[in-house]
């Protein structure tokens, strides 16, 4: 991934395409803060850790495209259309990055299958749930949407 983002980079600084080129540019800044973050735990001891995993820096980008579509809604709410049109440029050239997330019919019949294989029947199941779609379908699933889910299914 870190790779495609400065093939990216070098291609949008060639071809002259500012817009593409800053956002491209934000990618890596906030990989860089993250392989920081990384090399310390919370107490500031080293994790001898030099580079973020590459699991990191998917949760990475995902957080950063729901930040987008906070700011769209927000943005045109406030009547900014060329502030949300920007993000989601912005939006569109992250998510070249990342695999192609399931839709919510698949998220549904992958937490029903979750449900059952975990033998679920209350939301204090909730968490083993969770966790277990998080190995299975790491960057492909939205897991706010899935808890949704786990939570309507589970009331039921």
């Amino acid at each position: 991934m870190r790779e495609q983002i400065v093939v990216a980079t070098k291609a949008a600084l060639k071809e002259g395409d500012k817009r593409r080129l800053l956002t491209l540019r934000l990618i890596s800044a906030a990989i860089r803060d993250r392989d920081i973050a990384s090399r310390f735990n919370n107490k500031g001891e080293s994790t001898g850790k030099e580079l973020a995993e590459p699991a990191e820096i998917l949760q990475l980008l995902q957080k950063m495209v729901r930040q987008r579509h906070e700011a769209i809604t927000t943005y045109r709410e406030a009547g900014h259309n060329a502030l949300a049109e920007q993000e989601a440029f912005e939006i569109s050239i992250i998510q070249e990055f990342l695999p192609v997330e399931m839709s919510e019919d698949e998220i549904r019949r992958a937490v029903a299958d979750a449900i059952k294989s975990e033998s679920g029947t209350s939301l204090k199941d909730m968490g083993r749930i969770l966790t277990s779609l998080k190995k299975k379908y790491s960057g492909k699933m939205d897991f706010l949407k899935a808890g949704a889910f786990i939570r309507q299914i589970l009331s039921e």
